[in-house]
């Protein structure tokens, strides 16, 4: 699934290309993407004919494109979605589910949805221009202006839970995911399961702020791509994952002291850690057999 610095990556590229653009047509060529919207497949269509992308904005993971009559077109990539910029006469894509026909976009391009394993989706957010009431409890990410570092760090330090799975509370903060914060955790030296009330301030600040900068350092680099079907709309993939050092290195040695990263299954996934730099917390120490 894309992690925010590649939805960032996309949501800058639909602002170099469509924001000014008039949609003429839509041609929804698969039901199932936009079922999360009431109108149905010809009422979303009739929603966006006419209308001009006047932005592109994200919250999270999700993307937005704000819309001259107050609306919005909303996005989520899921698991394999893609938003395309392609030239009109561009063959349509295997998996092409929803396309925008547009007037006004850079070198006359169209608007392709195009999504294989089709977990992503689109719908018209009714005055959701500024931000869709869909997405609205959504909370802010780190690399968000407006993200309230001390307010997040309090919250933190308030609960029990694992500092990991707190990462990924998407109320509390959006769009770190799984991969990032296994980099956050490495590069402050925490283990994923320690509780968020039994660490210092210091420590969540200094984790938050790795969080962030991991997750620009990404950005720099146009993302992470262990997925071929991620690309931005240029259909171009990231590298960042050669820039690694815990996710996906079971076995390797750490770059820090030479450990072998381990893997724990975690929530359906997989969390990667060093045992020496990231010790385990004697709650979650198994008693030896």
């Amino acid at each position: 699934m894309p992690e925010l610095p590649e939805v960032e990556v996309v949501r800058a590229g639909l602002e170099r290309h469509v924001v000014g653009a008039r949609v003429v047509a839509v041609d929804v060529l698969h039901e199932r993407p936009v079922r999360r919207d009431p109108r149905g497949p010809e009422g979303f269509a009739l929603a966006l004919a006419g209308r001009t992308i006047t932005g592109a904005s994200r919250r999270g993971k999700y993307l937005w494109l704000p819309l001259d009559d107050g609306d919005a077109l909303l996005c989520h990539l899921g698991m394999s979605g893609q938003m395309l910029v392609q030239p009109a006469d561009a063959e349509p894509e295997k998996h092409l589910r929803v396309r925008l026909r547009l007037d006004g976009a850079a070198e006359g391009r169209h608007l392709h949805f195009v999504d294989q394993r089709m977990f992503g989706g689109l719908m018209v957010s009714t005055g959701g221009a500024v931000l869709p009431p869909e997405i609205a409890h959504i909370g802010r990410d780190p690399l968000d202006p407006l993200f309230d570092l001390d307010d997040v760090v309090a919250r933190v330090r308030r609960r029990g839970s694992a500092i990991k799975r707190q990462l990924l509370d998407q109320d509390l903060v959006s769009g770190i995911g799984n991969i990032y914060a296994d980099e956050a955790l490495w590069r402050a030296r925490i283990h994923g399961e320690r509780p968020g009330d039994r660490l210092t301030r210091a420590q969540v600040v200094e984790l938050l702020g790795h969080a962030r900068d991991v997750m620009l350092d990404a950005l720099a680099q146009g993302g992470t791509s262990f997925d071929a079907l991620y690309v931005n709309v240029n259909g171009e993939s990231g590298y960042f994952d050669r820039s690694l050092h815990a996710y996906g290195r079971e076995g390797e040695p750490c770059d820090r002291c030479g450990r072998a990263v381990r893997r724990v299954a975690f929530m359906n996934r997989s969390s990667y850690f060093c045992p020496g730099c990231q010790p385990v917390p004697r709650a979650t120490r198994r008693s030896p057999r």
